[in-house]
C-alpha cells in the first residue's frame, strides 16, 4: 500500500514537472512576435540612402515619388516566426505553404515594417509583406504584427 502511494506521488510530481515545462515553452512561444520584432533595428531611408536589396529600392523609389522621405524601415527578411505574427487584409498567421498557394509563381518574400509621416502629417506604421512573383517584387499584403 505504501509503495503504491509513493509511486503515485512520484507520478504526480513528474506530471507537474512536465506541465511546468510545457507552460514555460508555451509562454515563450506566445511572447515571440512583437518582442522578437524589437530585436530588429530601424533604418532611416532618405535621399542619400543606398538600398541593400530590391525591396528597399522599391520602398525608396515609391517614397520619393510620393514625397514621403524620410521613411524608416525594419526589415525582417524571411523570418517565419514573424510571418506567423503577421495579420494583413488577406492573410493571418500564414506560413510559407499558404504564401505559395496564395501567390502563384512565388519565388521569394519578405516582411518589412514601414514608418513614415503622411501628407496630413500623421505618423503611419504598418507591416508590409512583399512577394516576388515571376521575377517582379510587389506588395502582397499590408497589416501589422500581433502580440
Amino acid at each position: 500500500m505504501r509503495a503504491n502511494r509513493r509511486s503515485d506521488g512520484r507520478r504526480a510530481a513528474a506530471g507537474a514537472a512536465v506541465l511546468a515545462v510545457l507552460a514555460a515553452v508555451s509562454a515563450a512561444a506566445c511572447s515571440g512576435g512583437r518582442n522578437q520584432a524589437e530585436t530588429y533595428s530601424w533604418v532611416t531611408v532618405d535621399a542619400s540612402y543606398s538600398p541593400r536589396n530590391s525591396v528597399e529600392e522599391f520602398i525608396k523609389a515609391d517614397a520619393e515619388e510620393k514625397g514621403l522621405l524620410p521613411v524608416s524601415i525594419r526589415d525582417y527578411g524571411r523570418s517565419v516566426n514573424i510571418l506567423k505574427k503577421f495579420r494583413g487584409r488577406n492573410l493571418a498567421a500564414a506560413n510559407e505553404t499558404v504564401l505559395g498557394m496564395t501567390f502563384k509563381g512565388l519565388e521569394d518574400w519578405m516582411l518589412v515594417d514601414l514608418r513614415y509621416r503622411n501628407e496630413s502629417e500623421r505618423d503611419v506604421q504598418r507591416t508590409i509583406l512583399y512577394v516576388q512573383v515571376n521575377g517582379q517584387w510587389m506588395v502582397g499584403d499590408s497589416g501589422r504584427l500581433m502580440d
